[in-house]
């Protein structure tokens, strides 16, 4: 049984990049599929000391831990990755036992502009090498013009991107 594991780094309902995310989930077809909820306390380490890792971040961490295969759809906020995204990745680094290491992770991204949130795929690999996941190199997944390129439904419609994600789906599903 494959149990895939998905980050949006958006907290917006209508987020292109929780569409995105679920539509490489629809691609992989696992046999369970989880989101990941990362709307959590910021970090701060008095806060760590005096009351211990949040509930919701250790269900996180333990949802990274159990899964097979994590994918992260990342918008772009101001050349990097989201708060949001930044923040988890932060409070799951303070959890025992490294849930990403040897983690196979694919990386996406849909952003407004024109490439397609390419440099906040850039800033989410320098993120989290630390952790020693096994990223996926490729294909790049970078939606650009995020909002024209879903239908009413969430699903995604350019020809090329949805053979991008097939592709890189077809290569988390060999990793994993």
């Amino acid at each position: 049984m494959t149990t895939l594991l998905g980050i949006s780094g958006s907290l917006r309902k209508a987020s292109t990049n929780t569409m995105l995310m679920r539509n490489a989930a629809e691609i992989f077809g696992p046999d369970e599929f989880v989101e990941a909820d990362i709307n959590l306390p910021l970090y701060n380490g008095d806060l760590e000391a005096a009351e211990g890792i949040p509930a919701s971040v250790q269900t996180l961490a333990d949802q990274i831990a159990a899964a097979d295969a994590v994918i992260i759809a990342t918008p772009e906020y101001n050349k990097a990755i989201s708060g949001s995204l930044k923040n988890a990745l932060d409070w799951v680094s303070r959890t025992k036992g490294g849930p990403w290491k040897a983690k196979p992770v694919a990386i996406m991204s849909a952003a407004a502009g024109r490439a397609g949130g390419e440099r906040s795929q850039f800033s989410l690999r320098l993120a989290m090498m630390a952790f020693r996941p096994r990223i996926l190199q490729g294909p790049e997944v970078l939606v650009a013009n995020s909002s024209k390129e879903f239908d009413e439904n969430g699903k995604l419609t350019g020809e090329l991107y949805i053979k991008l994600l097939t592709e890189l789906m077809d290569e988390l599903r060999a990793m994993t």
